[in-house]
């Protein structure tokens, strides 16, 4: 601009100056035009350039972060604690527990009532399905009790059973049966579907053929149904309840058991007891037998008074015919 206002100024300069200032000037707009392109391609790269360097750095940090997350992500799925909790309480365990235990005790009648007292102590809700009173020749008393528990209360039970007296013998079994569990719920559901299939055939059936055949096939599959259901119920009544054998009895009174130790006078005196037992029951059966013996008595003396007086035929005997005279000889 100020070139052209030097020429508008100085009309008598020479033409050829005023090109070479035309051009010089057009050759300074040009550079400073470039120049200021130059200056916003630089600074639009400069901002690509950082930013590009700083995607670039902020990759590895987001890979890094990624990774971080899934190591803990595994951390956390591997780590049995941190599982979800659904996976951890899928798996229910089932188990069979069996115990028998012999006491000896001063009184078995308080035994007993104690064991009846361990069973219902609470909210234990346990039962006592068998039990067995005796007293034998010595005056002494045995009882043998079953008692069913519920698993949570097994242990407590037992150990305050082994606490109210001498324990003699002691042995508990635990057979776990999930697998076993698992199969009858799944063979369950398999036969019910089959059934319900059978159920929806005989319902479409039209000839009387399908349907005698039909009612067949669903009686039987109806049978092993009900055996599944029943094994079923046998395992759920043994693992939620846990089964003691209870074996009671009382000391003897001389703290000595006469079958341990059995010498010549035992066996002398065992003898003599086996012998007076014989001849009391050889008294009992002639006692059973008197009446009978004295009615056939009785019923003898009879037929002999009458066949005494009962007249006697006389029989008189046959002479003898003659013999043949021989004749005489010549």
């Amino acid at each position: 601009m100020s070139y052209e206002r030097h020429i508008a100024i100085h009309p008598s300069a020479r033409p050829g100056r005023r090109r070479t200032h035309a051009l010089a000037a057009a050759g300074l707009l040009v550079t400073l035009l470039a120049t200021g392109a130059c200056g916003a391609a630089s600074d639009s790269g400069g901002q690509g350039l950082n930013s590009a360097s700083d995607d670039k750095a902020a990759a590895p940090a987001a890979a890094g972060a990624g990774a971080g997350a899934g190591e803990k992500s595994a951390a956390k799925t591997t780590d049995g604690a941190s599982a979800s909790p659904e996976t951890a309480s899928s798996v229910v365990t089932h188990i069979i527990r069996t115990a028998t235990l012999t006491l000896e005790v001063k009184d078995v009648r308080k035994a007993v009532a104690l064991a009846h007292g361990a069973v219902s102590q609470g909210m234990s809700y346990g039962i006592v399905s068998e039990e067995t009173v005796e007293r034998l020749d010595e005056g002494r008393e045995e009882a043998h009790l079953v008692l069913r528990v519920p698993q949570r209360d097994y242990e407590r039970v037992l150990n305050r059973l082994a606490g109210s007296g001498k324990v003699l013998s002691r042995t508990s079994d635990a057979k776990d049966v999930t697998d076993q569990v698992v199969d009858v719920e799944s063979r369950i559901a398999t036969q019910r579907a089959s059934v319900t299939r059978v159920r929806d055939l005989m319902d479409k059936a039209e000839k009387l053929t399908d349907v005698v055949t039909l009612e067949g096939e669903l009686s039987s599959r109806q049978a092993d149904l009900e055996s599944l259901l029943a094994q079923q119920a046998s395992l759920k009544d043994r693992t939620s309840l846990a089964t003691i054998t209870l074996e009671l009895g009382e000391p003897y009174k001389d703290g000595k058991d006469p079958e341990e130790d059995t010498g010549f006078l035992d066996a002398l005196s065992g003898g003599w007891d086996a012998f007076v037992t014989m001849l009391r029951w050889i008294a009992v059966a002639v006692g059973a037998s008197a009446p009978f013996l004295a009615a056939a008595a009785v019923l003898v003396l009879v037929w002999r008074l009458l066949r005494g007086r009962l007249p006697q035929r006389r029989t008189t005997p046959q002479e003898p015919s003659e013999a043949p005279q021989a004749p005489p000889a010549p």
